[in-house]
């Protein structure tokens, strides 16, 4: 699927008070750290078709990031041995780039907990199956995909598609939670809703309560209707009446996050305990470092030129070692792109990027345009 990778003409979002003021002010819901040890700030990194593989979680995790989803891992791919099995091991770089020692791995910064590994599926038996499959794999929380909009799962009512089935969704996640240890949390990310149908409405509102009655830990939902893709802005005004009813629930918010002041706005705004940061942090993973900062009171800083090159030779590395050279390669286009708005002329790096296609290349991008001595910070044009 084509996710767009801009963001929508967005409605204004006032506050009666400033993006540092909230910050400052605010404070991770003690329920977070107690269900994942680590998770200890009201932000984390979502997982993302295409995008949010271990390289580029420890990317995040070296910024900031206290808590990162993987993409959705089919059951049936990770049954039969797929992808999933492998490439997203969480602690499969620590292993092949690390010492062996798990504490030194954690001091190099290959420590790719706390994690969840999110599983798609249909079959209740088989997503059951799959859960369990990644407990064994050392995930610290399964978290249960009802909001993926690709049109491909929809004949299997997969992702967002099985949220017009009820009995069928909340059938998965009783499944999961059943074959998942009491000491792993299970999560559920859905959206508002398959469609903005009063029918479909009060299906996510039984899904909602289900998941709750059934032990879930918690839901994180994108406000945008699964029709709606990732077109047009997202409702947080549906986030925020979710939160008047029901105050008490653990709640994590998503969609229509870009900078590291709508991380703030949307707790602001909206009363979520936590914010998801999907597409925003793509080539950013400074949006972590600058939300610490705020809450600490500081001003966030830009990246330099030299931790811009710091962060895409670490990212490449990473992926060569997870992918190969040559995928890697072809992968990292596309974080280039996404990495060159943070250089004074992103134009002229962007299409450089995207030539890039060996090692080399790509060292050579690095050389012309991101010197070792440029340590003063850059304002993003």
């Amino acid at each position: 699927m084509s996710v767009e990778m801009e963001s929508s003409v967005l409605p204004e979002r006032s506050t009666e008070r400033t993006t540092a003021e909230i910050a400052r002010a605010t404070r991770v819901d003690p329920r977070l750290p107690e269900t994942v040890p680590g998770f200890d700030a009201p932000f984390f990194q979502a997982g993302l078709a295409g995008y949010s593989d271990g390289a580029m979680r420890l990317i995040a995790r070296r910024h900031g990031c206290p808590y990162c989803i993987t993409e959705a891992l089919l059951d049936q791919t990770l049954i039969n041995g797929g992808k999933g099995r492998v490439r997203e091991d969480p602690d499969l770089l620590a292993s092949e780039c690390g010492l062996g020692d798990p504490e030194a791995n954690r001091l190099a910064g290959l420590d790719d907990h706390p994690i969840a590994g999110q599983v798609m599926g249909t079959d209740p038996e088989e997503m059951a199956i799959a859960s369990s499959m990644l407990v064994d794999m050392n995930y610290d929380v399964i978290d249960i995909n009802l909001a993926c909009p690709v049109k491909k799962i929809r004949r299997r009512k997969r992702g967002g598609h099985l949220l017009v089935d009820p009995d069928a969704a909340l059938a998965v996640v009783s499944a999961v939670r059943d074959a998942v240890p009491d000491s792993i949390p299970v999560t559920v990310k859905m959206r508002r809703s398959f469609d903005d149908s009063r029918e479909m409405t009060s299906s996510f509102d039984r899904i909602f309560e289900g998941i709750y009655e059934l032990g879930c830990a918690w839901a994180t939902v994108h406000c945008r209707t699964v029709q709606q893709k990732y077109k047009g802005p997202g409702r947080w005004s549906f986030l925020e009446e979710l939160m008047k009813r029901y105050p008490d629930r653990p709640v994590l918010g998503s969609g229509d996050v870009w900078t590291v002041d709508d991380i703030f706005l949307m707790l602001e705004i909206t009363g979520v305990h936590g914010v998801s940061v999907a597409r925003g942090c793509i080539g950013n993973p400074w949006i972590f470092r600058q939300a610490r900062e705020l809450m600490e009171g500081r001003e966030p800083t830009a990246p330099t030129l030299l931790e811009q090159r710091n962060a895409l030779l670490e990212h490449y590395t990473l992926s060569v070692t997870l992918h190969g050279e040559r995928p890697a390669s072809r992968m990292m286009r596309k974080f280039g792109i996404k990495f060159s708005s943070h250089h004074p002329t992103p134009e002229k790096v962007r299409s450089r990027f995207i030539q890039a296609s060996t090692i080399d290349e790509w060292h050579g991008v690095l050389d012309e345009y991101y010197p070792t001595d440029e340590e003063s910070p850059i304002s993003v044009p």
